[in-house]
């Protein structure tokens, strides 16, 4: 039996199923298809581990989706300022106050209420989900599993290991960095590896919840903190549940992951810093390790690639997901342009186009975070007193700050033009001569 759509999207995540939202309110059909079906939202249930800084580009993306008051109506936490500083010891810190070494973007210097919400992903993932159950031009499948592609000239035809088949103009790769679209359509990929990795942990800390996320850059990589929701639902209680981002080496963290919890509450209070609220309670504790990768092509032929399938990025900033629903976005205008126009949804120029808006944008994004992550996790002194020099710099230029807020919040589509050429001009290191 062999069913026909104009879209085929493997790959259920958020990234996947947005564009599955966004193709079908535009009025084409489109099949869904994941390895497993979102687990339903328990209101009762600890946080996700995994959680995502989205951004107000991608608040204003998924509410025409219809899909940001389903994620209202389970939880977020708005963030108002996000402050970064360098943590670090050294004899050159002393030129610079503390203060100065620290810069804070604050939303009201925009004029608005927040920079963005901490969400869970899987009730991104959850909400994302249900609204494509409910449009009708959408058919989700779930526990199946992709055998073969056929990346055909009138056709892109996919068969499942149950023996089904599907055929669309159309066939999307958003089923993540180990993409199996990806790697059947003979796409390549350039990646490389950092030494590091993270750690994220789920905790309880004392007090309401916070409106401001941080990082702190220390030798051996950053410590974040994210504040999520509450922990009672009414908002009454005294403690609330925030994330944790510990970066530091494959052996150390290792070390953390073993400990008790009361032994890991002590580490973690001694090596955040002092803004850390007082922690009573870890429920759960992971690590990953840290890549970049980056497709050589998003598409060829029928098949395209978005999201992770086509790029991963250091997680320093958060802003990979936020990537992803760009790539969603523009893809979904691309295929909705040509449907409107009466030309086939995979013509090469289209699909060259979705290419050629998205793939340098993410490049530049991939370069900017390994810059900041290699200027920070280094102790030469003249590389430490000059990134001191910049954070001092960025609270002394408060038009330069706001331009990069925007930015950051998916309110403006590019960077400042000077920092583009910056990143674009700057001198590669080895890790950042290819993708």
């Amino acid at each position: 039996m062999t069913q026909s759509f104009d879209v085929i999207i493997v790959g259920a995540g958020m990234v996947g199923a947005a564009l599955a939202n966004g193709l079908a309110q535009a009025g084409l059909t489109v099949a869904l298809l994941d390895r497993e079906t979102p687990a339903p939202f328990a209101p009762e249930d600890p946080p996700d581990l995994r959680v995502s800084a989205l951004s107000a580009g991608t608040e204003t993306y998924l509410s025409r989706l219809g899909v940001w008051s389903r994620i209202s109506a389970m939880r977020l936490t708005p963030y108002r300022r996000l402050s970064v500083w360098d943590a670090s010891h050294h004899p050159l810190s002393n030129l610079i106050t503390k203060p100065l070494a620290r810069t804070t973007f604050d939303a009201a210097d925009l004029g608005r209420r927040h920079l963005g919400h901490i969400v869970e992903n899987r009730v991104t993932q959850r909400a994302l989900w249900d609204q494509a159950g409910s449009d009708e031009r959408i058919t989700r499948l779930t526990d199946v599993t992709v055998s073969a592609i056929d990346n055909g000239a009138d056709a892109a035809t996919l068969t499942l290991t149950d023996g089904r088949t599907l055929t669309a103009e159309v066939l999307v790769g958003a089923d993540g960095a180990r993409s199996q679209i990806r790697q059947l359509a003979g796409i390549g990929t350039t990646s490389d590896q950092y030494a590091q990795q993270a750690m994220v942990i789920s905790v309880q800390y004392a007090g309401s919840p916070q409106d401001i996320t941080w990082q702190a850059f220390h030798p051996s990589g950053p410590r974040a903190f994210l504040p999520l929701h509450s922990v009672e639902p009414d908002g009454a209680a005294e403690h609330s549940w925030g994330s944790l981002v510990w970066y530091d080496t494959p052996a150390r963290l290792s070390e953390l992951k073993a400990l008790p919890e009361d032994a890991l509450i002590s580490d973690i209070q001694r090596a955040f810093p002092q803004d850390l609220p007082p922690l009573v309670k870890v429920a759960g504790r992971a690590s990953f390790p840290l890549a970049r990768q980056h497709a050589k092509s998003y598409f060829v032929n029928r098949v395209v690639l978005a999201g992770d399938a086509a790029h991963t990025i250091n997680p320093l900033a958060g802003q990979g997901v936020n990537l992803g629903f760009q790539d969603a976005e523009a893809l979904q205008q691309t295929l909705v342009e040509a449907r409107r126009a009466g030309q086939p949804l995979a013509t090469a120029s289209g699909l060259a186009h979705y290419q050629s808006v998205r793939k340098p944008a993410n490049r530049r994004m991939m370069l900017a975070m390994d810059l900041f992550y290699h200027a920070f996790s280094n102790q030469t002194p003249p590389l430490h007193l000059a990134r001191n020099i910049g954070l001092a710099l960025a609270n002394s230029l408060p038009f330069a700050k706001q331009q990069v807020t925007r930015y950051a919040m998916g309110i403006d589509a590019q960077l400042p033009l000077p920092i583009r050429q910056l990143i674009d001009r700057a001198p590669r290191l080895p890790f950042m001569n290819r993708g």
